[in-house]
């Protein structure tokens, strides 16, 4: 592969500036710094440390003063006598007058680095809740995937975000319950070092599904500390979380952990939610900067649920707002991963990072949308289920070239994915007990070929990015029952190119026009069906926008952004097909700060509005249902030398259409969450809330046609699950 790669490369003729500097940045224990800005202070040049901490900068001499800096970590001042200078960063309190806006594409880091150190995730679900505008809804008892809402759309539960964790994907492809299935749950989230996002499809780097954006996370390489955590709190909830460091030298480290929930939940039907996660990952840093990551994690959930409910139920008096139509809803699901990492240093200029992944995955749920609409007598409940092995592979040249004093960062990579889906169920069950009918039941086989080149070309204050990706998709199913054996199968490939301009006038500012187009993959069964009608729609996308420092401590990001898509695909979960909705057109605005107050006192906001429609449409029945229009999030956060923490968050999202005429209106809320704790030696205590006000709000709303047992003709209305009410719990962690 690396082979290959370099033919490929060998056809660009440049010239090595001789005016060139170049080392390292890595933090005490050694370990690269990723992201580091690199400042000369004479010149004006700066740059940044990649993913093996390594620099160059252009035109720097000896007795040039060069200013290091990185969130989280001291700012140094620097006289570059070696060539090849080794700097060491050490850690520090967050100080937002320190960071500088760097040039590099992935700029918008800058925002979940800071909301990382300045308000920690206390969930798996609170991980996805960093990225901007971005919000979550659950509506099946704990265990299922989050519906997924950014930038205008109702991305179910992953069609249209791309999410990985160390390079592995979290998405799942065809899936029983849908395309692009997302359940994240398997990541403890106090094992995540940073979160790398970006909105709208401008990277090459990230293929199927990153339409309206991606979410990589990057878990830790080594623990500065053990640690075991204990919480409990109302509806009889309970964790306890465990991270133990095994190894932890300039060689090698390793860790484990451990973290088991459970909870009854708020509904007056208990939930008997419990989840188990397990993780260790070893790492080995070698004399000749390569790296070895090795990774392996399990996770295990069952729950029952009471699934949405229909308002008019409500308003009989037939249930409460936290009651149930169908309670013998819920499933349970689990995930094997493995996953393998290695960066090969090759020389100062070029290094090859290689990933390989396995995962075993089961699923099964039962759910019931509609309860007694199709059948009156058993009622509507369903089942999806499958059996799944995913694995694949990338292996990603990064080179440092120079035309003349210009440097050139090239990444070119080849992969593949596969997922062997075995026994994929949808099926008319009652009681989650009696399987009346089998619906839909089959193999999948699909498979995604890809290749991507981009340049980071810098020209004085500005870089220029292009790319381009290539896909090549196989799909194959087979129908377990058809009367006659038979592989359905198709193919179909896809280009994707990318163009982006950032401008950097100063380390205070960046200017940015992203340009690019991206697709989603349809379900491999409607794709055999329909003859490979609309496998892969495009998404053509362009955000301009700025990232701005007015002032030192204040951190301001904004984007006016465009995106349209050749086909939506609108998931139905009790027929088991996905509908094409036509082409769609979304506009909107992004707005976010990010300032500190003093020095322990940190303030964000982000704001979002998004104008979207069916183009294809009447003008009166164009309306994107369930896609948000406006939301807003703020908060403010403490965090004081004597080891008081405290943050308070409030998250606001908008009325929004829930069908096509908007003659039914999914009810917007505003909720806020609260947390204090205070850290003394090796303990810290602490208090959690959510819905601190009490606030009566729906997290997940759909306009559904159903009926009730004893109604003769059904109803289309509101059905909704229930928004968390005033929760409270406690936590204590001890390190040693």
């Amino acid at each position: 592969m690396y082979k290959i790669l370099t033919t490929v490369l060998s056809l660009f003729t440049l010239t090595v500036s001789a005016q060139q500097f170049s080392g390292t940045v890595h933090d005490k224990e050694k370990k690269p710094v990723q992201d580091a800005m690199i400042y000369n202070q004479r010149t004006g040049a700066h740059t940044h440390s990649n993913e093996m901490g390594s620099f160059r900068l252009k035109d720097a001499q000896t007795g040039d003063s060069l200013k290091v800096s990185r969130i989280a970590y001291k700012t140094q001042i620097i006289v570059l006598q070696a060539a090849n200078p080794e700097i060491t960063l050490e850690p520090s309190e967050l100080q937002l007058h320190e960071v500088a806006i760097a040039t590099s594409l992935r700029h918008l880091n800058i925002i979940s680095d800071i909301d990382l150190k300045t308000n920690p995730v206390k969930s798996s679900q609170e991980l996805l809740r960093t990225v901007p505008g971005l919000f979550i809804g659950q509506h099946a008892g704990g265990g299922k995937a989050e519906q997924i809402f950014l930038r205008g759309f109702d991305i179910d539960h992953g069609t249209d975000i791309n999410i990985s964790v160390d390079g592995m994907p979290v998405n799942m492809v065809s899936h029983a319950h849908g395309q692009g299935y997302a359940d994240l749950h398997f990541l403890i989230p106090e094992t995540v070092e940073n979160i790398d996002f970006d909105k709208g499809p401008y990277h090459a780097d990230k293929g199927n599904l990153a339409t309206a954006g991606y979410v990589a996370f990057k878990t830790k390489e080594r623990l500065e500390n053990s640690s075991i955590t204990l919480e409990a709190g109302k509806f009889d909830t309970y964790r306890t979380m465990g991270m133990f460091s095994l190894l932890n030298n300039s060689k090698q480290s390793a860790y484990i952990a451990a973290d088991y929930q459970m909870t009854d939940g708020y509904f007056v039907s208990p939930q008997h939610f419990n989840r188990l996660n397990l993780m260790g990952k070893y790492t080995a840093y070698m004399d000749n900067n390569d790296k070895l990551s090795m990774s392996i994690s399990h996770f295990d959930s069952k729950w029952d649920a009471s699934g949405q409910i229909p308002q008019r139920a409500i308003d009989a008096g037939i249930i409460t707002r936290f009651g149930a139509i169908d309670n013998t809803e819920g499933g349970n699901t689990s995930r094997t991963n493995m996953n393998l990492q290695y960066i090969k240093h090759v020389d100062e200029n070029t290094y090859v990072k290689n990933t390989a992944y396995f995962s075993q995955y089961d699923f099964e749920l039962y759910s019931n949308f509609t309860f007694y609409l199709e059948d009156a007598v058993n009622g509507d409940q369903i089942r999806q289920k499958e059996n799944r092995n995913l694995f694949g592979f990338e292996s990603e040249l990064n080179k440092t070239l120079y035309a003349g004093k210009q440097a050139i960062q090239l990444k070119a990579a080849a992969g593949m994915r596969n997922d062997d889906v075995n026994n994929i169920e949808l099926s008319h069950t009652a009681n989650r007990k009696i399987t009346l009918e089998q619906l839909k039941l089959g193999d999948i086989n699909e498979t995604n070929l890809y290749a991507y080149v981009s340049a980071d070309y810098k020209l004085g204050k500005w870089l220029i990015n292009p790319a381009v990706r290539v896909d090549h998709f196989k799909f194959d199913y087979v129908d377990k029952l058809s009367t006659v054996y038979g592989t359905q199968a198709q193919s179909k490939s896809i280009v994707s190119p990318k163009l982006n301009f950032l401008y950097n006038p100063s380390n205070k500012i960046q200017y940015f026009l992203k340009l690019g187009r991206g697709f989603h993959s349809n379900d491999t069964r409607v794709i055999v069906s329909q003859s490979g009608h609309s496998t892969l729609p495009a998404a053509h996308g362009a955000d301009l926008g700025m990232i701005w420092k007015p002032i030192s401590r204040l951190v301001v990001n904004t984007a006016l952004w465009y995106l349209h898509l050749q086909q939506e695909f609108v998931y139905v979960g009790d027929a088991g097909i996905v509908e094409p909705s036509g082409k769609t057109s979304r506009q909107g605005i992004d707005v976010g700060a990010r300032y500190q107050l003093g020095k322990w006192i940190f303030i964000n906001g982000d704001f979002t509005y998004t104008h979207g429609r069916a183009t294809e449409a009447p003008k009166n029945e164009n309306r994107i249902p369930l896609a948000p229009v406006v939301t807003a999030t703020g908060g403010i956060s403490l965090h004081h030398p004597s080891g008081i923490h405290a943050g308070v968050n409030t998250r606001y999202l908008g009325n929004r259409p829930a069908n096509e005429d908007n003659s039914i209106v999914a009810k917007g809320y505003c909720v806020t969450d609260a947390n204090v704790s205070y850290q003394y030696k090796q303990f810290t205590i602490g208090v959690i809330t959510e819905n601190v006000f009490n606030t009566a709000w729906n997290e997940t709303q759909f306009a559904t046609e159903s009926r009730l047992k004893n109604e003769v003709t059904p109803v289309q209305e509101i059905h909704f699950t229930p928004g968390t009410p005033f929760n409270i719990r406690g936590r204590l962690t001890v390190r040693f």
